[in-house]
């Protein structure tokens, strides 16, 4: 986001088609189709991109779920259940909300609901700099894009998931309490050639943790792996 200009109008397909727009300019290409991978609330983009047809592969890292989706709701913990209904009910004061968040908000919430082995990982010096930079360039324009992403993210995904052929996998740590009530085992149901793979020691922090993992099954998925690593 940085300080890209607000797009006002911005769904997840537009969303998409900036990013195969930026591949193809990045690469030289004008139909790139490129490996992609989308980690948490960024999920919905990755799957805009496979229902487009551009994504060789995806690899949906602890992505967040379709919390708007009747079948997932039920699953979420009271708790979790006030955003969505708070941004579908009464969408202005969602905004309202989510707009006053901050960079320094969002760290603390990041750590308040990680265990203690994920927020070691967050708290080294190295990642948090990195963390803390990224932040601050995506909460740039008074967290525009965050507020807009989020609202994309939290109601009914718009994005015929039936319709994605590109191998896909849903991809967990075990102790990931954060992105998804079921690790994916919903999700991975509603996406044909999809398969769910749950890494036993991992947690939210899988991506960073785990990254080899992550790109390896991006550049080239087995053909039939364990659900559990």
């Amino acid at each position: 986001m940085g300080s890209s200009g607000a797009d006002p109008t911005r769904t997840p397909a537009s969303t998409a088609d900036d990013y195969r727009a930026f591949v193809a300019v990045a690469l030289g290409v004008t139909n790139p189709t490129v490996p992609i991978v989308a980690n948490s609330q960024g999920a919905l983009f990755g799957l805009a991109a496979a229902a487009q047809g551009w994504a060789q592969t995806l690899v949906l890292a602890s992505p967040a779920d379709e919390v708007a989706n009747p079948s997932v709701r039920e699953l979420l913990p009271e708790a979790a259940r006030a955003l969505p209904d708070l941004v579908q009910g009464t969408p202005d004061a969602a905004r309202d909300l989510l707009g006053s968040f901050t960079p320094h908000a969002m760290r603390t919430m990041v750590l308040d609901g990680a265990d203690a082995k994920d927020r070691a990982v967050y708290t080294t010096s190295a990642f948090d700099a990195l963390y803390q930079t990224a932040l601050a360039e995506g909460f740039a324009g008074d967290g525009g894009g965050y507020v807009a992403d989020t609202m994309m993210a939290t109601t009914p995904w718009p994005v015929d998931l039936a319709a994605i052929t590109t191998p896909v996998t849903v991809l967990f740590g075990a102790r990931d309490r954060v992105h998804s009530p079921d690790h994916g085992a919903l999700l991975t149901t509603r996406i044909p050639h999809a398969r769910r793979v749950v890494v036993s020691e991992a947690g939210g922090a899988l991506l960073w943790t785990h990254s080899g993992l992550v790109f390896d099954m991006a550049l080239q998925l087995p053909g039939s792996p364990p659900e559990t690593l």
